[in-house]
């Protein structure tokens, strides 16, 4: 069981992978399927470079992982739950006041 220091580190890691497009992008694929990255490469319309860059944060972050065949390595998610999890995320609503945004939105183009 983790404690609550885990908890928020956890959470925050997951934050930070949610944070940039491309790699809600790549998680929702491989939520669908395992991938390999010149697929999803393609897929994505990005370079492979950059693909790499985001299956690094999102290693790096625990959510996915490598897993070599042969020559080749295909990625998946690290847990299965985490396909779950992403759904739930994706059909929660989020209230939130009209005009409102936080602090950050403009500076951080969020919100």
């Amino acid at each position: 069981m983790l404690n609550l220091a885990q908890d928020i580190e956890v959470l925050a890691r997951f934050g930070r992978a949610l944070a940039d497009p491309i790699r809600c992008r790549l998680l929702l694929a491989l939520r669908a399927a395992p991938a390999y990255p010149s697929d999803m490469a393609d897929a994505l319309g990005i370079s492979r470079t950059r693909l790499s860059n985001h299956l690094a944060c999102l290693r790096d972050c625990g959510l996915v992982v490598a897993v070599p065949e042969g020559r080749r390595t295909r990625y998946e998610l690290a847990d299965p739950r985490l396909a779950h999890a992403l759904d739930d995320l994706r059909a929660a609503v989020v209230a939130v006041a009209e005009g409102g945004t936080c602090p950050d939105a403009e500076s951080s183009g969020c919100c």
